[in-house]
């Protein structure tokens, strides 16, 4: 099964957060599942380093090489597909990387691994 994670959840995961549901965890960990991660997730966890949020071990690109390499975790590259399904979105979720990682999981036939329930007012597979 492929399974795309929210930021937060590539975040609890690979820093081994309580937050992480046992459920999330179990999927993650399945060798037979592909885990993807969005480049709007990088970049907005960027983002937030930018602006003090986040604090990492190590130097950025590093240590998201190292998670990503580790944990077996596949980049899902943002397709003119999925910025074309952004524009039929309702907007009940306002965050714009929110609303990308909605547009591909719908645009892809995937689902989610998210704690966000705003993402089950659209057509996707949330998985908490």
């Amino acid at each position: 099964m492929k399974l795309l994670l929210d930021t937060h959840t590539f975040l609890w995961f690979v820093l081994n957060q309580p937050e992480l549901s046992t459920t999330a965890r179990d999927l993650i960990i399945n060798p037979n599942n592909d885990i993807l991660l969005s480049p709007a997730s990088y970049w907005e966890i960027a983002i937030k380093i930018s602006i003090g949020k986040y604090q990492f071990p190590g130097p950025y690109e590093l240590w998201m090489n190292d998670q990503l390499l580790t944990n077996i975790i596949e980049i899902l590259p943002i397709t003119i597909a999925h910025t074309a399904t952004v524009i039929k979105l309702p907007f009940h979720h306002k965050d714009p990387f929110d609303r990308l990682l909605i547009a591909q999981s719908i645009a892809e036939n995937i689902s989610i691994i998210s704690t966000d329930g705003i993402f089950d007012s659209y057509a996707v597979d949330r998985i908490w």
